[in-house]
């Protein structure tokens, strides 16, 4: 058994844990955007096939003194890197944290690059190149109090980019916020699923994802961990054919998304088409005042623009109210929810809320509304 830790947005760490859990991950314990958990190599695997609300799963490899750069430097140097690299791999170093004398993460992630090259000199009389954008190997340092943890990141870019996303529309929702969302309105596959303001598609193309059993990690081709030593490579090939043997062909409800922007639909068909869900998301190009029920009950879940300045909140509070009078009016039976991060526009929905959830879109503080439409 090894000890991992998954990354995930700041307030999705419970519904992160849930997730691993069910996926077999044991000791499972939420920290502050993150998941320490245990399991095996199949696991480690596994969950970068399947997650859908982790950015990305490091493995500790070991953990340093770094009372200054000096001894940090000294303390990286004597790790036998040749376990987890070789010269010919590309390498890039991330870090977060700091403390007293460790302040910039860029001239710490610097320092760690430097001790683990100047190591491969000496042994190997050639050293890895660095590659930011797409390295071999990527490592991960974590620095606290006088302590720093080094982590192989297993994922690579992070695993929000599913890889379906080429096209985006204003101000899009990350995937694994769009996936926890549907999570915290607890969206089942058997209940129709509408977002009336779909922009470039992402909440329908996760919850076509989750309804047809679809591992986001199969509209990748690339993750981190292909690259290391110990990589079994007939294991993640298992792996992949089982998940692709448990994807469902047919939706058991519909999902529709409509926009009154025919560009923004374009792209929203785009990305459903990248992972081939196109043909079972029903697009509609249509004015949120002729928005009509596709079905007797339901589950609406939109997330409107929130208004950066003055002029746009009051023009804003408009689709608020409309909001509000076309749920009471027209979805009787149906569950809505709305995502926003200004209370303000909040109480021009005009409804009585059922449920307040807190969650962050990066950094902007927003609250899931839940109203249930009697």
């Amino acid at each position: 058994m090894n000890q991992y830790y998954a990354k995930v947005a700041k307030g999705l760490e419970a519904i992160a844990a849930q997730e691993l859990e069910s996926l077999g991950a044991e000791n499972v314990c939420p920290e502050f955007t993150g998941v320490s958990f245990t399991g095996d190599k199949t696991l480690l695997y596994r969950v970068n096939i399947w997650a859908r609300t982790i950015f990305r799963v490091l493995v500790p490899i070991a953990e340093v003194r770094c009372v200054n750069r000096e001894v940090l430097y000294k303390e990286v140097k004597k790790i036998p890197w040749q376990r987890y690299l070789s010269p010919k791999n590309t390498l890039a170093v991330s870090c977060t944290g700091s403390n007293e004398k460790l302040k910039h993460t860029h001239y710490t992630a610097l320092q760690i690059k430097d001790a683990i090259t100047e190591q491969q000199i000496e042994k190997f009389r050639y050293r890895s190149n660095i590659d930011t954008k797409n390295p071999d190997i990527l490592i991960n340092a974590h620095i606290q109090n006088n302590s720093c943890i080094l982590s192989l990141d297993s994922s690579g870019s992070s695993l929000h980019q599913r890889g379906y996303r080429l096209a985006m529309g204003f101000a899009p929702l990350k995937e694994t916020l769009a996936a926890a969302i549907l999570e915290m309105a607890e969206y089942s596959p058997d209940i129709p699923f509408l977002d009336p303001l779909c922009g470039s598609g992402t909440l329908p193309v996760e919850a076509s994802l989750k309804a047809l059993n679809i591992a986001p990690g199969l509209l990748r081709n690339k993750f981190s961990l292909m690259n290391w030593r110990d990589f079994d490579k007939s294991l993640w090939q298992d792996l992949l054919t089982e998940a692709r043997n448990s994807q469902l062909t047919e939706l058991k409800s519909i999902i529709v998304g409509s926009d009154r922007n025919p560009e923004v639909l374009f792209q929203a068909r785009t990305n459903a088409e990248r992972c081939g869900v196109a043909n079972k998301i029903k697009f509609i190009k249509t004015d949120l005042s002729k928005l009509k029920p596709p079905a007797d009950r339901g589950i609406i879940i939109c997330n409107p623009p929130y208004g950066e300045r003055l002029g746009e909140v009051e023009e804003l509070g408009e689709l608020y109210k409309m909001l509000g009078d076309i749920f009471k009016q027209r979805f009787t039976g149906w569950t809505a929810f709305i995502l926003t991060g200004n209370k303000q526009l909040s109480k021009q929905v005009g409804l009585r809320t059922s449920r307040r959830i807190p969650v962050y879109n990066g950094a902007i503080p927003c609250t899931l509304l839940k109203y249930e439409l009697y």
